[in-house]
């Protein structure tokens, strides 16, 4: 009896052992709570300098511009994880060709860079749209067959190069803000394609903690018709991005459609002023255009700003739009078995200054904004990471030198 008794012992032991390494592997090996993205390009070299040394590396372009101190500040903030937008484009042009290892061996040692600074990295290959200055971009990625090879082949050979990492300080995010499933015929061409990238990287990095995401601009609805069962693999953290209320997020941004480059002086909330002083803003916007828009597109413009103003001019309407993406991922992950430490808000911020436009969004708002996004993503478990270090959304620096008010930063550095 007393072997039986040991041998039941010994058994029960390790039942319970394989039953903790189950529970260790439905963990992500990589962990984050509080973050920022850092900038992507700032000089915009153009794709006939690509092949020069000194236009390209190091790679990413900020690091001609941040030192350790400045990561080290951003560690002194709060934050423990930077996400670290990488554009593939130089990867898939000729132009790079006598520089393609150095571009990797560039990319790992600035995620290195990030780790001696006592923060963790995200490797986020960062699409943007071709243009003037490059041939390749997310378009050409998503509708050529042969550059999505070309890509995936990239994605490969990324996890290869960041393979040998610590995963515990860093991971992989396969693509930012997929731009297809968003038509309304309901099409359903990103998971197959995910799937293809997921292999890749992780044929090349077993152990690499990967980033996953929806279509559409990787927002919450997309997210949710993601299957995650069909990646057999607990290794990987969800991301969803969300800047709603768009009105209020992206005011003046000439590159955000037709609509927005119109709107400035919008406040957060819109009942932070009085009524009187938030229909005058709102007669400018309209004044505005009906004096620049296409005249085709004014009366149409008009009613959208209408629509868009009704959708949030009271606490209750913007309460349910600001928190409609969270419950809806926060439904997905606990109808599928998702953790909600192994989600992230990969981006979220609001609009400080459009290049050449003079409005500037005052820093009140933008730390209000901030704020209550991160509040939220903190009360469902979620990680997250605030758009971005510099530039238009930027809460360090601005444009052509200048800093950013101190706002936001300020805000975060006061977090519980």
């Amino acid at each position: 009896m007393a072997l039986l008794g040991t041998m039941i012992k010994t058994l029960m032991a390790a039942l319970l052992a394989l039953g903790a390494l189950a529970l260790q592997a439905e963990a992500a090996t990589f962990s984050m709570k509080r973050g920022l993205n850092l900038d992507q390009w700032v000089t915009w070299p153009a794709e006939d300098k690509w092949g020069d040394r000194q236009a390209i590396l190091p790679y990413p372009e900020w690091r001609k511009f941040l030192e350790k101190d400045d990561l080290e500040a951003l560690k002194n903030a709060g934050l423990d994880f930077l996400r670290m937008p990488v554009d593939p484009s130089p990867f898939l042009s000729d132009r790079t060709a006598a520089l393609r290892d150095d571009l990797y061996a560039s990319v790992l040692d600035s995620a290195r860079m990030i780790n001696r600074a006592g923060l963790k990295v995200i490797v986020d290959l960062h699409l943007i749209p071709a243009g003037g200055n490059r041939k390749i971009g997310m378009s050409e990625v998503m509708h050529d067959s042969t550059v999505f090879d070309a890509y995936t082949e990239l994605v490969r050979k990324m996890a290869r190069t960041l393979a040998k990492e610590d995963p515990k300080q860093v991971a992989l995010e396969l693509m930012n803000e997929p731009t297809i499933d968003c038509d309304e015929n309901g099409t359903d061409l990103w998971p197959d394609r995910q799937k293809r990238l997921f292999a890749a990287a992780r044929a090349s990095a077993t152990t690499l903690t990967l980033i996953l995401t929806g279509g559409c601009y990787s927002n919450a609805e997309s997210l949710a018709r993601i299957d995650p069962r069909a990646i057999a693999d607990d290794n990987i953290i969800w991301t969803f991005h969300s800047y709603d209320p768009f009105l209020l997020t992206h005011q003046g941004a000439s590159w955000a459609g037709d609509f927005i480059p119109y709107v400035t002086g919008l406040p957060y909330p819109l009942t932070a002023v009085p009524k009187a002083q938030l229909d005058m803003t709102l007669g400018t916007i309209r004044d505005r255009i009906r004096a620049e828009a296409p005249w085709a597109r004014q009366s149409g413009l008009l009613a959208y700003l209408d629509e868009q103003v009704a959708t949030i001019d009271g606490p209750e309407q913007l309460l349910a739009v600001m928190d409609a993406p969270f419950t809806t991922v926060e439904a997905w992950a606990k109808a599928n078995g998702v953790r909600p430490q192994d989600i992230t808000l990969g981006e979220f911020g609001m609009i400080r200054k459009e290049y050449g436009n003079g409005f500037v969004m005052p820093a009140g708002y933008r730390a209000a904004y901030v704020r209550d996004m991160i509040g939220r993503a903190e009360a469902h478990g979620f990680s997250w990471s605030v758009w971005s270090y510099g530039g238009a959304f930027g809460v360090v620096d601005g444009f052509d030198g200048e800093k950013a008010e101190p706002d936001v930063m300020d805000m975060i550095r006061s977090l519980p």
